[in-house]
């Protein structure tokens, strides 16, 4: 099932190549996705896409296709549009590092070390956090940090390992320190944000954007936190990174309806108008395949998550996915963007596309840590 899925969204992914030309998708509307001129935060993931496919076909089309977008990131670094947010590892991570993973490209190499520094300028010492949108000292959004900026902490790791130097690393740590801290809750669901005194670093309380209410658990910034939190531990060995991780899986997984693909927040009130959010659920699945790549086959919780993840991508593939759907853009049905905003409340969502292929490969695969380190560092705290 996991072989014919991939073949399936490799040809849809082809035929994008052509649709899509030098632009790049973002979310649908009406079964088409939207295009930008790379612009948006989300635009990394359709060349992580393209290199996912050359790894795994060897076809040197995506491989160009791919070599491509690169090029594109690299004007955007050199004309700097748009990178006033957390969302740099998005961005080069799946791109230009991904470029350096697989071709050790020097050029690819020194533009993600790029993306690092401008990651880094985001650091605010007071609060001792990332700050998630805009300039220092933003009116709205100054204070604030997102459980989202995990997945970017690889760029900063990635940086320690290539450069030495102790600044990308201890930034990382802190900012999952002080994830887990003000972001993960008691009963282990969490917040989307965490708002700081942007004079005193104060910390003020949670809140989020996208979510239901501020004190809602978001389906997606679940995910985000179990796959995240997964990653921190595998580039530090600090084993309170998995244990949380752990644990925001079994919430995430104890939230999940019959068929085991989430609402778009575990709070939201459910009736049959209540929109799912398959990107969520294939951000969680990828998550949870790096997790099992770094459990003991003695962990107690490795028998459920399992169970649930297989559970969970089956009913993606049977049931969200565009497999057999001639002329289908996405990958995925049913993911939601910003429901309270009615903005792509039910649409193909390009990063949902990029967990669920990349979950797809390394179950097919066997692969562990995807353009990530394949060992853990060892504990050193």
């Amino acid at each position: 099932m996991w072989k014919h899925a991939i073949e399936d969204a490799m040809e849809k992914i082809k035929n994008n190549v052509e649709r899509f030309g030098d632009r790049f998708p973002h979310v649908s509307v009406n079964g088409r996705y939207e295009l930008n001129n790379n612009d948006d935060w989300t635009n990394g993931f359709w060349s992580g896409m393209l290199w996912l496919c050359y790894e795994y076909s060897g076809d040197e089309a995506y491989r160009e296709a791919a070599r491509l977008t690169v090029k594109s990131f690299k004007r955007r670094m050199e004309q700097n549009i748009v990178l006033d947010h957390h969302d740099i590892g998005f961005l080069y991570t799946l791109s230009s590092q991904a470029q350096w993973v697989v071709e050790q490209d020097e050029e690819s190499r020194e533009l993600t070390l790029q993306a690092a520094d401008v990651l880094m300028r985001r650091w605010r010492e007071d609060g001792q956090y990332i700050q998630a949108w805009g300039l220092s000292g933003d009116a709205q959004h100054g204070g604030r940090m997102i459980i989202d900026c995990l997945m970017n902490l690889p760029l900063l790791f990635w940086a320690y390992q290539q450069t030495g130097e102790e600044r990308y690393r201890q930034v990382a740590i802190k900012q999952a320190d002080q994830s887990q801290r003000y972001l993960v809750r008691g009963d282990d669901s969490s917040y989307h944000t965490f708002v700081f005194d942007t004079e005193t670093g104060e910390a003020l309380g949670g809140a989020t954007h996208q979510g239901f209410t501020n004190g809602s658990t978001w389906a997606r910034g679940q995910a985000w936190g179990i796959y995240g939190f997964s990653l921190a531990y595998r580039y530090t060995g600090h084993k309170v990174y998995l244990d949380t991780a752990k644990r925001m899986a079994s919430y995430f997984i104890g939230q999940l309806p019959e068929d085991y693909v989430a609402y778009w927040d575990f709070d939201a009130p459910v009736n049959a108008n209540t929109y799912r959010d398959s990107s969520a659920s294939a951000i969680a699945a990828a998550g949870l395949i790096e997790m099992l790549s770094l459990l003991d086959d003695t962990d107690p919780y490795r028998a459920e998550f399992e169970e649930k993840f297989e559970l969970s991508m089956t009913s993606l593939v049977l049931h969200y996915s565009t497999i057999g759907e001639e002329g289908a853009e996405g990958l995925l049905k049913h993911g939601s963007y910003y429901v309270r905003g009615n903005v792509a409340p039910d649409d193909y969502m390009i990063w949902g596309d990029y967990f669920y292929l990349e979950a797809l490969i390394r179950l097919e695969k066997g692969i562990k840590g995807y353009w990530y380190e394949s060992q853990p560092l060892q504990e050193t705290r």
